[in-house]
């Protein structure tokens, strides 16, 4: 009779090493590459490719790519499901930088309320 791999970790490691395994694994999928995370999502470099309006040799250069525009990296992270964010983190706290999220009005840029910082 077949066993499912979980039961049988399970049934062979105590608590303490399946959440420590849980956690790890958790730090592992913050730290993918593009391309991983594409795979990790279940997407071909076609589908994303399609989805975002470009040709599939154009995703394949993204991905190798380490700096890209942060417009083509959302379009890229929605694709696949995601929603991006830019958060900068400095000794006093982190700062999520609005400015992507949203087409700046440059008229109102310069007013005291827009240039408070928010510590998340």
């Amino acid at each position: 009779m077949a066993k499912s791999f979980d039961a049988l970790v399970k049934r062979t490691t105590t608590k303490r090493t399946r959440e420590r395994a849980r956690r790890r694994a958790h730090e592992l999928l913050q730290e993918l590459l593009l391309s991983e995370i594409r795979e990790w999502a279940g997407k071909s470099q076609q589908q994303v490719a399609k989805a975002i309006g470009i040709r599939q040799p154009s995703l394949s250069k993204l991905e190798r790519q380490s700096d890209m525009q942060i417009s083509t990296l959302r379009r890229i992270v929605r694709a696949l499901g995601g929603e991006l964010e830019v958060i900068a983190k400095f000794p006093k706290g982190d700062v999520k930088i609005e400015q992507f999220d949203k087409p700046v009005d440059r008229r109102r840029r310069n007013r005291p309320e827009d240039r408070k910082l928010q510590l998340i």
